[in-house]
């Protein structure tokens, strides 16, 4: 990947007639030293956040799965495997296609099979993909604790595993395949079933609405609609789950048929049409962002919105809506903070207290109004379709920010954090990995949309 040809024209994006055109004014805003900087602290980020086989992490490990797993971030940050970090993070380019497979089958073969009653009152259910893995490989499907096998679930956390990290493990096996060419694999044999069986298991988990796909939560089966809202209780139709849901039928539409299953791959291409129909009718706002749920905490979600138009979910007039209310957002200073980004805007939260409307976590720290970077590559794809020079300047904070606080200084120095407040300068977990992997991945697909390249299938938009 040349960091010449990503000077980040990309982010001055702006449609007029249905076509992208660049302004000279916004190209030269995000210049090519801040893209190189960029690519440069995110391969750093990846390389901390390898673990070796027979490596630790602290008093955590040694890595016995046999290959070298990639947990969310350096330092202390997260001693296991998480597969939504991992699988949010493959699309900037990092990570070998050996990594890929290890973590690739090491999920598939911790894919549960019967259903798993636990002394918290959470129930495993068949097909469930874990939230994170030991490095003894031990799968944790609740978020909450490390390795606490049995003690795993809760009513904090849901009766049924976190609902995303199905799509996620999808959305690994489209890339994996992408990248290696290796169809072969969803035939592979794992633990009595094929790859591409555990796939559909997996897609079939989460519980979805039959006439509109839609995924949802009721409170008593409640299951997180995405690990990063996963200290947050949202009931109803799901937002975030809804557009990995789509994503991931598009990617086992092409996975199946490119197996010689177009039977099936006809199955998820429909899944996927329903589901783009619903999504903007069901979360549609006043305000033009799309509502986290239909039920707890249906705020506006900043996060959902931004990834809709990302991977291209909505139709042309949500999309503007979204478009136009995230540029107004970052103008009035409701949205972002050094180029991080909120859940729900500023204006949008549910009381003085409390960003979310249902949280135990304190106001303005990690889930619950805190600035992450994760959504930041996102929300300025999205910006740029309405106002290129806000999004150029939004990336620029944001590159500020990681220059200023680069943990390759020192133990001082910490960025890319997890997320921050400025009240009491907060700070959430150093070297974290997806507040680069992926709006290095966001710049890379601006880059390739002006360009006229073809959207690579795992990278969003199909």
């Amino acid at each position: 990947m040349k960091h010449a040809s990503l000077i980040v024209a990309g982010i001055a994006l702006m449609y007029t007639s249905g076509a992208v055109a660049v302004t000279e004014q916004a190209r030269q805003k995000l210049n090519e030293s801040d893209v190189a900087f960029l690519w440069e602290l995110t391969g750093a980020v990846v390389q901390e956040s390898r673990v070796v086989p027979g490596a630790k992490v602290g008093k955590y490990g040694p890595n016995t799965t046999g290959g070298i797993l990639i947990r969310p971030g350096g330092r202390d940050c997260y001693p296991a495997f998480w597969i939504r970090d991992y699988t949010m993070s493959l699309d900037c380019g990092r990570i070998s296609v050996e990594e890929q497979k290890h973590a690739l089958l090491l999920t598939a073969a911790n894919q549960q099979d019967t259903e798993w009653r636990l002394p918290s009152g959470s129930v495993v259910t068949p097909g469930s993909i874990p939230d994170h893995i030991t490095f003894g490989g031990k799968p944790i499907y609740y978020p909450g604790t490390l390795d606490d096998y049995d003690g795993q679930g809760g009513p904090r956390w849901g009766k049924l595993p976190c609902l995303d990290d199905h799509f996620y493990f999808i959305h690994m096996a489209a890339k994996y395949v992408e990248t290696s060419g290796d169809k072969e694999i969803l035939r592979q044999i794992i633990k009595g079933k094929t790859l591409a069986a555990r796939l559909e298991d997996a897609f079939a988990m989460p519980p979805s609405r039959p006439d509109t796909g839609l995924v949802y939560a009721d409170a008593e089966a409640r299951g997180v609609t995405f690990g990063f809202v996963d200290a947050i209780v949202h009931t109803g139709d799901l937002l975030f789950c809804s557009l990995l849901k789509m994503q991931a039928a598009d990617e086992l539409s092409w996975l199946l048929e490119s197996s010689a299953d177009p039977s099936h791959a006809r199955r998820y291409h429909a899944i996927s049409d329903r589901l783009r129909k619903a999504i903007p009718k069901t979360f549609a706002s006043k305000d033009g962002l799309l509502r986290a749920s239909t039920g707890a905490s249906g705020q506006p979600d900043v996060w959902g919105s931004a990834y809709a138009v990302y991977i291209g979910a909505l139709d042309r007039k949500h999309e503007s809506q979204v478009c136009r209310e995230l540029a107004w957002a970052y103008r009035n200073g409701v949205l972002a903070w050094k180029g991080n980004i909120r859940h729900v805007l500023t204006k949008d939260d549910f009381s003085k207290t409390t960003a979310w409307e249902n949280t135990d976590v304190k106001v303005n720290q990690y889930q619950n109004g805190a600035y992450w970077g994760t959504p930041t590559g996102w929300v300025a794809y999205a910006i740029a379709k309405a106002e290129p020079e806000s999004a150029v300047k939004l990336m620029t904070e944001y590159v500020a920010e990681l220059r200023e606080g680069d943990f390759r200084k020192g133990p001082d120095f910490g960025s890319p954090w997890e997320c921050m407040h400025p009240d009491g300068a907060y700070r959430q977990n150093a070297v974290y990995m997806t507040s680069v992997t992926c709006p290095a991945a966001a710049l890379n697909r601006l880059n390739a949309e002006l360009s006229g390249t073809k959207i690579k299938r795992g990278a969003g938009k199909h």
